[in-house]
């Protein structure tokens, strides 16, 4: 919600108002697509960032299942599901899972009462441990090694030192698993870019990652 943090970002989803630039566009991002498609599922991603007038405009849809676009028309949100995520409180959460009444008490220092209050379920989630990190980095080296050998016909083979040893590497609790990928492209990717590059012949080629001397080596087999 990032690119809703300013006080005019409410024109962004019910539209301009009239004889402000905009008016006879096609509307709002969020009541024209509801007005299109009734059945929706909406996702407000870090719905902290938002300023205050677009949590109200939320509040509204909320509390009346109905929201009124710059044209005054009533859009339908009776039908949709609203998801919102928010890291307030990750802080507070990463040694141990909150009571709910401690993650209202959190929440309550960002929302006001009556936003918390016409929320139907609130989940936290668990910071992902060591094991989970294990996991994704196998499945982000099976999608790596699926691309290389669709595009290049070359093999990319690891074992589980390789998994383990990026995991441990990556790993951290306050990003989670998008240092993963980062990790990936910066030590085996850029890499593999290269050595393809410096070798011809390399029909049915296959290539061995390996830990040695606390480092990937990456090679040619």
């Amino acid at each position: 919600m990032s690119e809703y943090m300013e006080k005019h970002s409410t024109s962004k989803l019910i539209g301009s108002p009239p004889g402000y630039i905009g008016y006879d566009d096609n509307g709002g991002q969020l009541s024209e697509k509801v007005r299109q498609n009734p059945y929706s599922i909406i996702l407000f991603d870090e719905i902290e960032k938002a300023h205050v007038d677009v949590l109200n405009i939320l509040l509204q849809i909320l509390d009346d299942g109905v929201l009124s676009d710059n044209k005054g028309r009533k859009i339908n949100f009776k039908n949709t599901i609203i998801i919102m995520t928010s890291n307030i409180g990750s802080e507070e959460i990463i040694n141990k899972m909150p009571t709910k009444e401690e993650i209202n008490k959190i929440l309550l220092k960002k929302f006001k009462p009556e936003f918390i209050n016409r929320i139907d379920e609130i989940i936290p989630f668990n910071y992902l441990d060591l094991k989970t990190i294990q996991e994704i980095t196998q499945l982000e080296l099976n999608k790596l090694s699926k691309r290389i050998l669709d595009n290049t016909k070359i093999k990319l083979v690891f074992d589980k030192s390789v998994i383990e040893f990026i995991a441990n590497k990556s790993f951290n609790v306050a990003f989670g698993a998008r240092t993963i990928k980062r990790f990936i492209q910066n030590h085996i990717e850029n890499q593999i870019a290269d050595l393809i590059l410096s070798n011809q012949n390399l029909d049915q080629a296959i290539i061995e990652i390996t830990v040695l001397d606390d480092d990937l080596n990456i090679e040619f087999i």
